[in-house]
């Protein structure tokens, strides 16, 4: 059992993992069938992800401006639970579970392990080419009214310039910052991590309240955001056998920062005055 403290107010607004895989086709509707009977205990309501043709915008490792690429229309199986708040989507290339309520690491990682089977028993895979963890905080403070508030709440790692506002006697209004890191992940053929982190000032939401996901909505107004990717990519042309045991061992050890860097990123007076609070 893990000791993490787990905040009743948590900020947390969507959490996702993506195991990307070689194209392995259409589903066929015997297939989907069979996922759908596989999940139906926990993700029992199936509503296809349609996505129209356009352009999407793909960000990759360092502080590059995204690049659009075309994309055709494709509807994707997805099963939601019938809170409608956790989904299970399987492209063609990748398997991406999301949630906007999150029960802790150990019960998602759970989730993503039986999603994961389910979808290995309808038919193999060819291996792995990406995982990932996505974690999107929207810090929120009732006392915070301008930019410069939030010396309070997060720590000074991330306030940037911020401090400069005084010197100037001016108002910060907005920043923005993204850092990358990269290392040792140490999980059998996932040899290499790489993280990012965005983050910076906002108004109104990060996730848009009228998604397919239902989420808690609070009153619009300002936000910290607090968005990390950490994940594996291959740094050669080499294509890991996807192998449950060892995909489950990446993640944990693509988590491992996830938490690390979050904490580091706030302060004491967050923790005690909001986080640890009923939500009430």
């Amino acid at each position: 059992m893990s000791s993490r403290e787990v905040y009743p107010n948590a900020p947390l607004v969507l959490v996702a993992a993506e195991i990307r895989h070689p194209d392995a086709g259409t589903l066929s509707d015997r297939e989907k069938q069979q996922l759908k009977r596989a999940l139906a205990d926990e993700l029992p309501v199936a509503r296809p992800l349609n996505r129209p043709a356009g352009m999407v915008a793909t960000i990759g490792p360092g502080v590059a401006a995204p690049q659009f690429q075309p994309t055709t229309a494709i509807s994707s199986p997805r099963f939601l639970s019938r809170d409608l708040i956790t989904s299970a989507t399987f492209h063609a290339d990748a398997v991406v579970i999301e949630t906007t309520e999150y029960p802790g690491f150990e019960a998602f990682l759970a989730l993503t392990q039986r999603v994961l089977s389910a979808r290995l028993s309808v038919g193999s895979l060819d291996g792995v080419e990406r995982l990932g963890l996505r974690y999107i905080d929207e810090i929120r403070v009732p006392s915070v009214g301008d930019t410069s508030s939030w010396r309070d709440w997060i720590g000074p790692t991330l306030l940037g310039p911020n401090h400069l506002a005084d010197q100037l006697e001016l108002t910060n209004d907005a920043w923005q910052g993204i850092s990358t890191y990269s290392g040792k992940l140490d999980a059998g053929d996932f040899e290499q991590m790489s993280l990012v982190l965005r983050y910076g000032t906002g108004e109104g939401y990060a996730l848009a309240p009228d998604g397919d996901l239902r989420r808690k909505t609070p009153p619009p107004g300002p936000f910290f955001l607090i968005d990390i990717d950490s994940y594996w990519g291959p740094a050669t042309q080499a294509v890991p056998e996807l192998d449950l045991n060892a995909v489950t061992s990446a993640l944990e050890a693509l988590h491992g920062p996830v938490r690390t860097l979050f904490e580091s990123s706030i302060t004491d007076r967050l923790r005690d005055e909001v986080l640890r609070r009923d939500g009430k």
